[in-house]
């Protein structure tokens, strides 16, 4: 199923009376302006002041060179998008409804001249009767105006009131701009580590008026909730049972009395597989709800990407008067599954089995425990209003492609679009997703909770059918580091802010999730110890486990191949370090003349930040992270020194990223050994995805989608089978162990050689291969030995070890037996002292297969790397990869994108660690 039928599949709501009238205000006929700053230019909808300030050439692009510092001025204005006047609209409706579904942030509508109402929260759907103000009003003033304040000077002037809130010193995550806490938008729109800080403002969503006659409804929102009989919220249920389907509209309008529901359930053929109505239909003046049953028997399970068929159906609920009119009707795409954040106390059956005691923290799908492989999705613009179905899309592929299979939807960005979940179950992507909180306590004042408890609603039951909805988190890092930091400052305040949690979190946001949704597991915080106990009779059924002792990021460099510096645990949802993008992304955004590692521009664009924010009275400072990555590439590879400075540049990005590469496969190694080990680890979702911009942060997707050193080898450590080297480099203590995600034991064979740099075997008194088995998402250790043994009378420097395993199993729901293949490298000096050889790599390019094939002649090389020009995207099959000299491997190719006609594939290169080292 392609991307057209994603689109299709998108929640459709179908007026179906010939007096219902829509008219939708999406389009060009709107204007911004501002008349302090004589500024009036046409404008879109949905869109946000730069867009259109862009568009129109008053500003440059916001993304380029030191935009997002130099147009504050944008920032600190009001902006008014005014539309042309309405046509269409009839006087004799019964009522007139101004219904937007986002309004970024803080808004005064005005229609007709007349205020109608002000808003206050980017992330709820607004609603309001117009009917008194349209009957007195002249078709040619039929106009609306959305007047946008400055969210910071809104924000500052709300902490600034008498009475306010306030925590202890160095509590609150400050970024570009201070006091995101107290108000309802996208807090990395004040700024980020990886991110800048435009704080845009604007009509960001669609929006419509909605005419009703006497005794119509407008559905403006609805949830479909599947799940087994008898099931509740993170609770494994009964495989075993039926599904029910319950169902639910949010409506405005008069709803006549008696009004039924009723269900067409259709697979993607439209084939009827179920119809009827629904029961216990209970109405009220904005809601209208019931159920039925649909037999296990009738519908095959959706799984995650790598487990099993992404199957989806068509489920139509229809809203329906007593003489069998067809009042509105609802279509949503769904899929039947199960998914469960299990938190349960370790069992005895556990126990019996070599697993630590404590409590579990895994997912499991259908029943099934599976391994998460993943990282973490941020905003993928500054500007929702320009991300594209086309572009998640593409992104999507690329997770797919990188054989990844749950992405957590990290806190602190936009609720992600409907379209995004829709392309998700299309793929079999698995969303963990939060709600917009991270990095600070929040205000627990009535006015605050209410407007929260509203957004919470609304996106829970937007969401909630989409199969590949995991979870809900209620932020990020809010216990291990906000309460911890509380507890490091002002331990005798721990109990009040404790509490003050404890009522957004659960009070407040748990009510939200569980009293719309059987199906959906939730937590309140994403880094957590999970929950101490679970009992449903109470009203909030969680009690939490605190004192979260889960490391956090690790900046020192040194912490590559020492196992001892990172934590064990059940499940590991953010790790990383940061790298530079490419100089051909980098090229995209900043001028030819600041192409240097340390030039102001790109030391300015790097917001990893030091204590307080990156802001105008710390720019000295700004440069924490360039001197982060320049100590990891002097620490372990051979420094770049190339004569040209654009070269040198470029060299230097790129061994930022294998540094970057190198230590996420370390971790993700260390990770997955642990489904073997007493902590059954089930699942590592390192930081980040994509990136926002083009600057140095932690993706490993650049911001056009060109993938970095660490997809490539994220996507390698991530194959079903792996072979890992695990090795102190103090000790020479080496072992080698082999891990499988697979639902099935497998059994192979593990292979073991050492080489010099140029190529040639060494004879080493070590097992040179082995027989092994590995249980259901498991590993098992194929080799025991040191290197100050093995390697004995020879220089390290000057050796590497080959590891490769073949392995014979299958996939989850798929009998067909399959040969799994993977191989590893172990260096046992660093990289800067081995003794690197020109491994002689040879590229050549086939038209009749459409495959690139690399060849070392003379000796092993190291990070091989094939790069291509600017105006294309693509993806290799491999890439970042080893060759054995005279080794030779193909590499087929997948272009995302491309303006230069195929011209990409004469741009191609090769190049391996070796050419780090020329001056040219």
């Amino acid at each position: 199923m392609g991307l057209y039928s994603a689109l299709l599949a998108i929640t459709a709501v179908f007026p179906l009376t010939s007096a219902q009238n829509v008219v939708s205000l999406v389009g060009n006929d709107w204007t911004l302006s501002n008349d302090l700053l004589n500024v009036s230019v046409p404008a879109h909808l949905p869109s946000q002041a730069h867009l259109d300030l862009f568009a129109n050439q008053v500003i440059g692009d916001p993304y380029y060179g030191l935009n997002d510092f130099n147009l504050r001025w944008v920032v600190w204005s009001n902006w008014t998008y005014t539309s042309a006047p309405i046509s269409g609209l009839s006087s004799n409706g019964s009522s007139t409804w101004l219904l937007f579904n986002g309004l970024d942030t803080f808004a005064s509508i005005e229609f007709c001249g007349l205020h109608v109402a002000s808003t206050n929260n980017q992330f709820r759907q607004y609603w309001f009767d117009v009917s008194s103000i349209l009957n007195s009003c002249d078709e040619a003033d039929r106009q609306i105006s959305i007047n946008f304040g400055s969210a910071p000077l809104i924000a500052n002037d709300i902490a600034s009131q008498p009475g306010q809130e306030t925590w202890p010193a160095g509590v609150q995550q400050v970024f570009e701009f201070t006091n995101r806490w107290f108000i309802r938008k996208e807090q990395s729109d004040f700024g980020w580590d990886w991110g800048p800080a435009f704080a845009p403002a604007g009509p960001w969503q669609p929006a419509w008026v909605v005419q009703l006659d006497n005794n119509e409804v407008y559905v403006r929102n609805s949830i479909v909730d599947i799940y087994r009989e008898g099931q509740m919220p993170l609770v494994q249920p009964d495989q075993s049972k039926d599904w029910v389907v319950n169902a639910s509209i949010d409506y405005f309008g008069e709803l006549p009395a008696g009004a039924t529901l009723s269900y067409t359930l259709t697979d993607l053929e439209n084939t009827t597989i179920s119809i009827g109505g629904l029961s216990n239909v209970n109405c009220t003046d904005s809601t209208v709800t019931g159920e039925t049953m649909i037999p296990a028997s009738m519908v095959d399970l959706w799984w995650p990407s790598q487990l099993g068929p992404q199957t989806l159906y068509y489920m139509s609920i229809n809203l329906v008067s007593t003489s069998n009119k067809t009042l509105a009707a609802v279509t949503k795409r769904v899929g039947f599954r199960t998914i469960v954040l299990n938190e349960d106390p370790i069992s005895d059956v556990q126990l019996a089995q070599g697993i630590a005691p404590g409590n579990n923290w895994h997912f499991e799908i259908n029943g099934y425990e599976f391994y998460a492989k993943g990282s973490n999705f941020i905003p993928p613009d500054a500007f929702w209003a320009r991300v594209t179905p086309e572009r998640i899309s593409q992104l999507f592929d690329s997770v797919i492609d990188g054989n990844q299979n749950m992405l957590r939807v990290w806190a602190s960005g936009a609720y992600s679009p409907d379209f995004m979940y829709d392309l998700a179950d299309e793929k079999g992507i698995l969303l963990w997703s939060e709600f917009e909180f991270g990095d600070a306590l929040y205000p627990v004042d009535e006015a605050f909770l209410d407007n929260v408890r509203e957004e919470a609603e609304y996106n829970v039951r937007r969401v909630n059918h989409h199969p590949s909805l995991a979870l809900w988190a209620g932020g990020n890092e809010l216990e291990n580091l906000e309460l911890s930091l509380v507890n490091q400052s002002a331990p005798d305040q721990l109990a009040k802010y404790t509490a003050q949690y404890e009522t957004l979190f659960l009070d407040t946001l748990l009510p939200a999730v569980f009293g719309s949704s059987h199906s959906i597991s939730y937590a309140p915080s994403s880094t957590s110890n999970g929950w101490q106990s679970l009992d449903f009779r109470k009203a909030i059924p969680i009690t939490e486990r605190y004192n979260n002792l889960t490391a956090g990021y690790n900046y020192d460099p040194a912490v590559l191949y020492n196992d001892s510096a990172l934590p064990i645990g059940r499940f590991s949802n953010e790790f990383g370090f940061h790298s530079m993008p490419s100089v051909q992304s980098w090229r995209q955004q900043i001028s030819e003349a600041d192409l240097s590692f340390n030039s102001t521009v790109v030391t300015l664009r790097d917001h990893h930040p030091p204590p307080g924010g990156l802001n105008a009275s710390n720019f000295a400072n700004a440069s924490i992270g360039q001197a982060q990555m320049t100590e990891a590439v002097e620490l372990w590879y051979p420094v770049p020194n190339k004569t040209d400075s654009v070269a040198n540049f470029s060299a230097w990005c790129h061994a930022t990223q294998i540094f970057q590469a190198d230590l996420y496969t370390f971790e993700i190694e260390f990770y997955r050994r642990g489904s073997g080990l007493p902590e059954r680890q089930l699942g590592s979702l390192y930081w980040q995805l994509e990136d926002i911009w083009v600057a140095p942060t932690w993706a490993g997707l650049e911001y056009d989608g060109r993938w970095k050193v660490l997809h490539y080898a994220a996507k390698d450590i991530y194959e079903h089978v792996i072979v890992a080297p695990y090795y102190n480099i103090t000790t020479g203590n080496l072992s080698v162990w082999v891990t499988s995600d697979l639902w099935s034991p497998i059994s192979g064979k593990a292979t073991f050689a050492w080489y010099d740099w140029n190529g040639d075997k060494l004879d080493i008194n070590m097992t040179a291969s082995t027989n092994f088995k590995v249980g259901a998402i498991n590993s098992t250790q194929v080799l025991q030995a040191f290197t100050t043994e093995a390697l004995a009378g020879k220089d390290m420097t000057n050796a590497v070890l080959h590891m490769t395993v073949e392995a014979e199993g299958s996939l989850p729901n798929d009998n067909q037996t399959r040969t799994f293949k993977h191989e590893n490298w172990l260096h046992p000096t660093a990289l800067k002292n081995a003794q690197l050889v020109d491994p002689g790599l040879q590229l050549s390019y086939s038209n009749s297969t459409k495959n690139f094939t690399i060849e070392a002649t003379s000796g092993v090389a190291a990070w091989v790397w094939l790069d291509y020009p600017a105006g294309a995207v693509v993806n290799f099959d491999s890439n970042a990869f080893w060759l054995l000299s005279n080794q030779t491997r193909e590499v087929s190719y997948n272009v995302k994108s491309d303006t230069t006609n195929g011209g990409w594939i004469e741009g191609v290169t090769v190049q391996s660690l070796w050419n780090q080292t020329l001056s040219t």
